[in-house]
């Protein structure tokens, strides 16, 4: 898996590990059953604590996208990672509309202006 991380993003680390890892599943990069690398070895190969990336695997955990197994490690859970991405992409698309000054319901209305 090939994560990378923005240092210029304003997000915190932790919630850009997740959205890489969402990234990646939402793309087929890891289909569902699939393990994911130690926690170590991604917080390694990104310059990050350890427990940064821990945090990340939790959260994506309780949105229901990975599966910890004891002795197994993380795995991919059996669901679609579709909406998973299609979260991410959302959150991503609503903070560039923060940066240009609108809110959360000047996007509803334009998606609503959409065909």
């Amino acid at each position: 898996m090939l994560l990378t991380l923005d240092l210029n993003d304003a997000r915190p680390l932790h919630e850009q590990v997740a959205g890489a890892i969402r990234r990646a599943i939402g793309d087929g990069s890891y289909a569902p059953g699939d393990r994911l690398p130690p926690a170590r070895d991604l917080a390694q190969a990104l310059g990050i604590n350890p427990n940064t990336v821990l945090r990340a695997l939790r959260d994506l955990r309780d949105e229901g996208l990975l599966e910890f197994r004891r002795g197994r490690g993380v795995s991919v859970a059996g669901r679609d990672g579709g909406r998973a991405l299609l979260v991410q992409r959302t959150r991503e698309l609503l903070e560039e509309a923060r940066r240009h000054g609108y809110g959360r319901d000047d996007l509803i209305a334009i998606l609503k202006e959409l065909p």
